[in-house]
């Protein structure tokens, strides 16, 4: 199946974890593929030499998503040599986890600069392409976090609470110029943070969710994949949550 045949697209964060599975996936359904990365070079670099090894198209995107400057230029770069731009996947982020107490000034920008003030920075860089294109599709990642409580984590979650809110209001205001706007929301994933937990405290996680089991990349991937493709053009501003209905 090829659904992203002849169309271009840069996936932010895609030198690993979700965002190189991302970049796969989307490239193996016929995607251009911009696999933005900030640091891990060698990475991204291998995510792109995985990529052409597989037959699909894809280039190393850099940019300190954090800098709004660096993130047009990096940006138009990629949309000139396209020739236009047809998704954005917003999926770059990190944490920070430190008690509200004592959350430090630094911790807190770090972490909302780079989650919400990248999100915004990354989709500002394409809109214009995209309206100028009358088509588009960006897809902002999420996280339980942004709707509940999540103690240590008061940066984290606000700057995803505030993806979502973000989402929703640019879903309305450029639904008219034909771009959609949505956001997904991981639960807890294999691959992600439980890595680092004990092994009593995931058991007690994976009890609670009622398809009982942890979430796996490709359940993700499968559903920014449905978004971003023709079959959900009538879905626009939704927080799409996948996580075994933990939050249920």
């Amino acid at each position: 199946m090829d659904r992203f045949s002849n169309k271009s697209g840069i996936i932010t964060g895609a030198s690993r974890g979700l965002g190189k599975a991302l970049a796969k996936a989307f490239a193996s359904e016929g995607a251009f593929v911009g696999v933005g990365y900030y640091r891990n070079q060698k990475e991204a670099e291998q995510t792109v030499l995985e990529i052409i090894e597989s037959g699909g198209k894809a280039i190393p995107v850099k940019a300190d998503i954090k800098n709004a400057e660096e993130t047009q230029n990096a940006f138009f770069s990629f949309i000139s040599e396209r020739g236009g731009i047809d998704f954005l996947i917003n999926n770059a982020g990190i944490i920070d986890d430190q008690p509200f107490a004592l959350m430090s000034e630094d911790s807190w920008s770090l972490v909302t600069q780079t989650n919400l003030g990248g999100t915004f920075h990354c989709a500002r860089a394409v809109v214009r392409s995209m309206i100028a294109g009358k088509k588009g599709v960006i897809i902002n990642i999420g996280s339980v976090a942004g709707s509940r409580a999540n103690p240590g984590q008061a940066n984290y979650a606000a700057s995803k609470g505030g993806i979502e809110a973000l989402t929703r209001t640019m879903a309305a205001e450029l639904a008219p110029m034909g771009i959609r706007v949505n956001t997904v929301v991981p639960g807890c994933l294999k691959e992600g943070m439980t890595q680092r937990l004990d092994r009593r405290v995931v058991e007690s996680l994976q009890n609670r969710i009622p398809l009982r089991r942890l979430g796996e990349l490709n359940d993700i991937v499968q559903t920014v994949l449905f978004l971003s493709s023709d079959a959900a053009g009538y879905i626009i501003g939704q927080s799409i949550i996948v996580d075994g209905g933990l939050s249920l």
